[in-house]
């Protein structure tokens, strides 16, 4: 299927590894321009990559300035931020929420409406939020991710019933248990915690998913790319679960 994307331009945060990466991959493999945003590493070859880190107050408008200097304003937007620490509900503090929020609410806010008003006046536009399964169902132990990205998603989904009318669809991709350095650090602290070894988490892990195995960047990237084109105009407002049958919710 040609999914449209030639002419497109895509800014990808998070962009350097994991998902994000194997976001910019899939778009760019499907003729996308596509910038990238990440605390270090590199980009695409051959495409801007801005080095930002979204705990920065100053970071969102600075993504702004440098993708408008370069004559740039995407078509399609992927918000992505690193996932916060482990925590318990009942230890958590209003300084924690407060040291995570810039990162993973306030500058995918502040960049979603900085390039909003070009992509209604143009009649198209994609925004994809990457969260969590864990807005289904809450996952132990990781109270921050829980709480912050169920906001995230009131706020697109909301968002998303104001702008369908322009051409400017809103979504959210759900992942479960993908194989990225995130799923590997969650599954050896989990570990260490229990006195366990970080083979036997994962294990146990994918013993939970339907699937048998866990999920690859790629696929991730797969349904993104879809999202992201022409051919899903008509899917909107959704939180779609690629977690290979795991979460126990329609």
């Amino acid at each position: 299927m040609d999914l449209e994307l030639e002419g497109k331009t895509a800014l990808v945060l998070g962009a350097s590894k994991g998902l994000g990466r194997a976001i910019a991959e899939a778009l760019a493999a499907e003729g996308a321009g596509v910038m990238t945003v990440a605390r270090s590493g590199t980009g695409l070859a051959g495409r801007l990559h801005i080095h930002a880190d979204l705990d920065d107050l100053a970071a969102p408008q600075a993504i702004i300035d440098r993708v408008r200097a370069g004559g740039a304003s995407p078509d399609i937007l992927v918000l992505n931020a690193g996932g916060p620490p482990v925590g318990a509900a009942a230890s958590t503090t209003p300084a924690d929420f407060a040291a995570v929020l810039p990162r993973m609410f306030n500058a995918q806010l502040a960049l979603a409406q900085a390039f909003l008003p070009d992509m209604r006046k143009r009649g198209f536009g994609r925004i994809i939020a990457v969260a969590s399964t864990s807005l289904l169902t809450p996952i132990a132990g990781l109270v921050l991710s829980n709480a912050v990205r169920a906001m995230l998603a009131s706020w697109c989904k909301t968002l998303a019933s104001e702008v369908a009318a322009d051409g400017v669809t809103v979504n959210l991709l759900l992942p479960g248990q993908i194989a990225t350095d995130r799923l590997s650090s969650l599954h050896a602290g989990m570990a260490a915690a229990q006195g366990l070894e970080a083979e036997q988490v994962t294990a146990r892990s994918i013993a939970a998913i339907p699937a048998g195995r866990l999920g690859r960047p790629e696929e991730f990237g797969a349904i993104a790319a879809f999202l992201a084109s022409p051919r899903a105009g008509f899917i909107t407002g959704s939180a779609i679960k690629v977690d290979g049958g795991q979460t126990p919710t329609l």
